[in-house]
């Protein structure tokens, strides 16, 4: 049991009252091995001007941290700096009155400055100082995800394409319910529709067109999703523009906006509208699909392509800090050139030059995205957050 820091106020006053006896001096005596007759011997004591034996100084200075274990702060509390400064002698048979008081308090560190004072039972102070007491922190416990009474569900923007199907079957397999998220092109989406109402097991698919840069698009994104599953559990910001490499002086401020609202405004609007419930439930994933080109060296005319996939690897980055206290996750999969539609825009003799200089040979795969994406979205990653998966082949190593 560890005491409620945050319930401790600066004034806060804790006493306790001891009778001191022969047999406290005694089991002080065997503990420290301090004899001296003054506090030992009366005979000895009355030779000198105190005329009587006194009790050891330190013994009513423990009680100061009987007060400090037990009261104030209590349990966890650790006692770490103490000035004092002994007033009057402490003679047996003495009932002392022993209290602390909360003079400072340092949030961050959690540490507390007391004021320490024993008075006896004439009123008269025998002993005064400042303490300081550090309260530890329990250790944490991971909460409890709130049970759920459905399937989770995930929510894949650009599912129709070729790196969405494939997340979207994979997590289909995996379990999840899926919402395969489109802008256009509705026979595709319905095709990946199909294939997962062909899967053995009872998950379920919805295709739902939204343009996903758009506020209005989100909305009705989020609401079609939530009628028909009743909420989001897996967040995977998959859709991207094609990639329309063009020299910088061929490029409007047109071309990037694009790339921006799409790949980070909708990202960010999907995730301001789904976190919440996933925080209240203590578990969500969300999985922001970026790219090797924002990482590793520049590829001349992908500019709009790659600042947005570097805007939405940053966005990941601080949503992880702040939601990671409420159970949900924030990560990113970087996959190097993959075998899918964008790859369209890139000449074959890069492609294949590409291939040559990956360790292992070729480009990545629909389902080499989808396998990380499986991982990220598993309870097996609850403790990776804030992370850039590489699923690259080893083109770019770390």
């Amino acid at each position: 049991m560890f005491s409620d820091f945050a319930a401790i106020k600066v004034g806060d006053t804790r006493a306790l009252t001891r009778t001191i006896t022969e047999a406290d001096v005694r089991r002080f005596v065997e503990m420290t091995g301090d004899d001296n007759p003054l506090h030992v011997d009366r005979a000895y004591a009355e030779t000198t001007a105190f005329k009587d034996v006194v009790v050891h100084g330190m013994l009513g200075a423990s009680f100061i941290s009987t007060v400090i274990g037990t009261q104030l702060p209590g349990p966890g509390a650790l006692w770490v700096a103490q000035s004092l400064e002994f007033l009057a002698p402490v003679r047996l048979g003495d009932t002392l009155t022993v209290t602390c008081a909360v003079t400072r308090k340092h949030e961050r560190d959690r540490l507390l400055e007391l004021s320490t004072t024993i008075v006896n039972q004439s009123g008269q102070s025998v002993l005064t100082g400042q303490g300081k007491v550090k309260v530890l922190a329990p250790k944490p416990t991971a909460e409890m995800a709130v049970a759920l009474d459905r399937p989770r569900v995930a929510l894949v923007t650009g599912g129709a394409g070729g790196i969405g199907r494939a997340i979207c079957l994979r997590l289909a397999r995996e379990g999840f319910h899926v919402v395969v998220n489109y802008r256009s092109r509705p026979e595709r989406a319905q095709t990946v529709v199909s294939e997962i109402a062909a899967l053995e097991g009872s998950v379920r698919a919805i295709a739902v067109a939204a343009d996903i840069s758009t506020v209005e698009g989100v909305k009705a994104l989020t609401a079609a999703t939530l009628s028909a599953f009743g909420g989001v559990d897996v967040l995977v910001n998959n859709a991207s523009p094609g990639i329309g490499a063009k020299a910088l002086a061929a490029t409007d401020w047109a071309d990037i906006q694009t790339h921006l609202d799409v790949q980070v405004k909708g990202a960010f609007l999907l995730a301001k509208a789904l976190a919440p419930a996933m925080a209240e439930r203590r578990w969500g994933r969300i999985v922001n699909i970026t790219s090797l080109a924002a990482e590793g060296p520049p590829t001349v005319t992908w500019t709009g392509y790659a600042m947005a996939k570097s805007a939405l690897a940053t966005m990941s980055r601080y949503l992880a800090a702040e939601l990671g206290p409420n159970g949900v996750t924030v990560n990113c999969i970087a996959p190097g050139l993959t075998d899918a539609g964008l790859v369209g825009e890139v000449p074959e003799k890069a492609q294949m030059l590409v291939a040559r200089q990956t360790p292992l040979r070729r480009l990545a795969s629909p389902e080499d995205v989808a396998g990380a994406v499986a991982y990220l979205a598993s309870d097996a990653a609850a403790f990776v957050t804030g992370q850039t998966l590489g699923v690259n082949g080893g083109m770019a190593m770390r």
